[in-house]
């Protein structure tokens, strides 16, 4: 009888009588999506202090955590180097996910999947849902969905307590990605035996760990009221809405709020039938060249937060530039399957196709040139590339460096990703006039040579 397997459980764990809990830790997480090397593992940083408030009756999460830097010198992305201690705050409630910077409440949509199931994924949370559920059971394996299409399967230990718990949910960059969660140490927390929680906890996705948290913690049915904002409740996607600038003829900067494209027309006297009939549709961005089919998509590195459009484009049948170090990488992801929340790829059938760039490579139709240039040496990622526009004297590049607000005083110590890029572009003899970042505004030349402590060199501009 699966019900009364699942009660068991709920009894042995104390779960009927938690409405609500609370649990804070110390430990390293990894940042998702973010390593250096292509395929690699993701980067490590120091938890200072972890608190995860949940509401099981209002299906709400809030996690509060403090990290610090663990790698030096960095290594990858995730806002590196951390200097001094960086909070950061993430929240989910019912079908709503925002993130919390200062007083500021940001709607944070794509990461409602992840957040749900990491609500669903506690001891006490998934054993709840699998009730609700209807979940099947098959000696210590307890398997379900969740309402959002995400599979969870639940393994118990000897004693009938949650010892590990997987689920596949859905991810822009990768398709369907494996997430696994290692329950270890279970304690009873209040005192006469009524609630049992781990005291180890241990994260991974993809195979990479992710989280390894110390529980020093945990109080049962705390208040722990997480009502949605207005302006998040009521905001637009905000990936729906993009600016666009003309920063030279036929090259046009496109904002998207917190990152950035740049596309470039390039006239290569191919028409077709086929193309004039639909190959240049709209991606989500304004139609600027209606007339020109999209060709090529220029990955600045492998990072999630730069290459969560790829999916997408690989849909339209558009080919993939990337630096060679990430070519095997984006072969594999592009071609993952996405089965729980399919997307345009999944829907479109296509397969992948992915050019890699080495040093340089050069595209032109005589009278338009732009360059691609590896960005060497950068540890952010050792798939950077830059795009060099000679005759406007444009740079684009994503993550070396990212402009503050103006009037924002320089780091100290510089960080050393922009450090080494104003090094790429004085070894490449570059003259750029601007730079047109993937996060941030376009600024001068000078912003970047401000921001690293160096006098720009007589012969830049």
């Amino acid at each position: 009888d699966a019900r009364a397997s699942l009660e068991t459980v709920a009894r042995a764990l104390g779960a009927d009588s938690v409405k609500s809990l609370e649990y804070t830790g110390t430990g390293v997480e990894f940042a998702l999506g973010q390593s250096q090397t292509p395929g690699q593992r993701w980067p490590r940083f120091n938890l200072k202090a972890f608190t995860r408030t949940v509401n099981y009756e209002t299906a709400s999460l809030r996690d509060n955590r403090v990290r610090t830097q663990a790698e030096d010198p960095p290594r990858g992305g995730s806002v590196q180097p951390v200097r001094g201690e960086q909070r950061q705050i993430s929240v989910v409630s019912g079908e709503h996910a925002w993130n919390i910077a200062g007083e500021t409440a940001i709607p944070a949509p794509i990461t409602l999947a992840e957040r749900q199931m990491q609500l669903w994924t506690t001891p006490h949370g998934v054993i709840k849902a699998a009730i609700t559920n209807n979940a099947t059971v098959q000696g210590r394996i307890i398997t379900f969905k969740l309402p959002n299409g995400v599979p969870v399967k639940a393994t118990t230990n000897a004693a009938g307590l949650i010892e590990k718990v997987e689920a596949t949910i859905p991810n822009p960059v990768v398709g369907d990605q494996p997430v696994e969660v290692t329950y270890l140490e279970y304690r009873d927390v209040t005192g006469f035996g009524a609630v049992k929680f781990p005291m180890k906890i241990r994260q991974s996705a993809g195979g990479f760990p992710t989280l390894d948290l110390d529980v020093t913690d945990v109080r049962t049915n705390v208040a722990a009221d997480v009502p949605v904002p207005d302006g998040v409740r009521q905001a637009k996607s905000p990936y729906s809405v993009v600016t666009t600038q003309m920063v030279a003829d036929s090259v046009w900067f496109v904002d998207g709020g917190s990152h950035n494209s740049v596309a470039i027309e390039i006239d290569r006297g191919r028409r077709t039938a086929q193309r004039r009939a639909g190959a240049g549709r709209d991606l989500g961005s304004p139609q600027l060249a209606p007339a020109k089919p999209i060709r090529y998509v220029v990955a600045s590195h492998h990072h999630f937060d730069l290459s969560g459009g790829l999916r997408a484009f690989v849909g339209e049948g558009v080919t993939v530039m990337a630096h060679e170090s990430a070519r095997a990488y984006f072969e594999r992801v592009l071609a993952t399957p996405a089965t729980i929340q399919p997307d345009h790829l999944a829907k479109s059938g296509r397969k992948p196709t992915v050019e890699s760039v080495r040093d340089r490579r050069v595209q032109t139709d005589g009278t338009r040139i732009v360059e691609l240039h590896r960005i060497a040496g950068n540890l952010h990622a050792d798939s950077l590339l830059m795009v060099y526009l000679p005759k406007e004297r444009l740079l684009i590049q994503a993550d070396a460096f990212t402009p503050p607000p103006a009037n924002t005083p320089p780091p100290t110590p510089p960080s050393p990703f922009s450090v080494n890029l104003a090094d790429n572009i004085t070894r490449l003899g570059l003259n750029v006039d601007r730079l047109l970042p993937l996060h941030g505004r376009v600024v001068p030349l000078a912003d970047l040579h401000r921001a690293i402590g160096r006098s720009p060199s007589p012969t830049t501009p």
